[in-house]
């Protein structure tokens, strides 16, 4: 029986799929390819590897051996104990979102700078006013927490609007991509955060960022700074921005959230100083995004079919 691969991807064009259908039949595989998780969930059951997004993609399903998941995040993988004891290999997309968030991040920053919410308001109630002060990411200091791709490209978009400096900050203190004006590690953050006019968060949920921006450090940032968080909700203490944006000392730009959807009668949907947008900066939608999915599924797959791990295996036990 031949070895079979199940693809549930959304927003997969014809091509895309064709290429998929070939790629597994150059190896003598069969290939089944779905719209959605859910309908894939079945079939996945005499898998090997599947190519979808669902920690119950192994549940019952003893051969499977591989998933290579779509999104970045692998949270919700990390959080099902059925699929942390099961042994099956997980991959992840990281790499293929830097182009979309990091506009999403530059479209946040220049709406928030140029006060956008408030003059949408204005003229949604047919006012004419032109009185709000306005400032520019030119001369600002910018902070970037997470310089992965995503934060990388948020740099290099950044770079053209002449800031004063860009900051990156990850694990370790060190970066050679040159994208960065220093590098610092999460034990110099407090350090740098007094000097920060645009925060940018685009870090992944684990044990160590978790809560990492702290009531205490939200008030080490200036009066009038930025935060725009397009990682993970969690990694910042929602509560106490919530008080600092109503008390006009800060303003936001949230994509993510503790919890999401945001529920109906949380304080957020009616805050000053925030702008929301409902976890979009990475969706599927732009079509850039979803190539760029499936080539790095592609070329990980002639990997596996060679006896090599996929390039972009996940270290469970660090959740990225």
């Amino acid at each position: 029986m031949a070895r079979k691969l199940v693809a549930a991807i959304k927003n997969m064009t014809e091509s895309q799929k064709e290429a998929v259908r070939e790629a597994a039949e150059r190896f003598g595989w069969t290939a089944e390819i779905y719209e959605d998780n859910e309908e894939a969930i079945e079939a996945a059951k005499d898998a090997e590897v599947v190519f979808g997004d669902r920690p119950r993609f192994v549940y019952d399903a003893p051969g499977v051996k591989w998933i290579c998941i779509p999104s970045a995040g692998i949270n919700h993988f990390t959080k099902s104990e059925r699929f942390m004891k099961s042994g099956v290999m997980l991959s992840n997309s990281s790499g293929a979102y830097g182009t979309a968030i990091s506009e999403h991040v530059v479209m946040m920053v220049l709406d928030m700078l140029r006060r956008m919410p408030e003059y949408q308001k204005k003229v949604a109630a047919k006012e004419w006013y032109r009185g709000y002060y306005l400032k520019s990411i030119r001369e600002s200091r910018i902070t970037i927490m997470g310089i992965g791709d995503i934060g990388k490209s948020v740099a290099v978009r950044m770079r053209s609007f002449v800031p004063d400096s860009i900051t990156g900050m990850n694990t370790t203190g060190k970066d050679d991509s040159g994208l960065f004006d220093k590098v610092i590690s999460p034990l110099e953050l407090d350090e740098v955060l007094p000097e920060t006019d645009i925060l940018v968060m685009a870090l992944p949920l684990t044990g160590a960022t978790e809560g990492i921006m702290s009531k205490e450090r939200i008030a080490l940032l200036p009066e009038g700074a930025l935060v725009v968080n397009v990682g993970r909700g969690r990694c910042i203490d929602q509560e106490a921005l919530l008080e600092e944006l109503k008390a006009g000392r800060l303003r936001a730009a949230l994509d993510v959230f503790e919890k999401e959807p945001i529920p109906e009668d949380s304080e957020l949907w009616n805050c000053p100083n925030l702008l929301i947008t409902p976890h979009v900066s990475g969706d599927m939608m732009l079509p850039y995004t979803v190539q760029k999915i499936v080539d790095m599924f592609l070329e990980d797959f002639e990997r596996y079919n060679a006896g090599e791990n996929p390039s972009r295996l996940v270290d469970l036990s660090k959740g990225y």
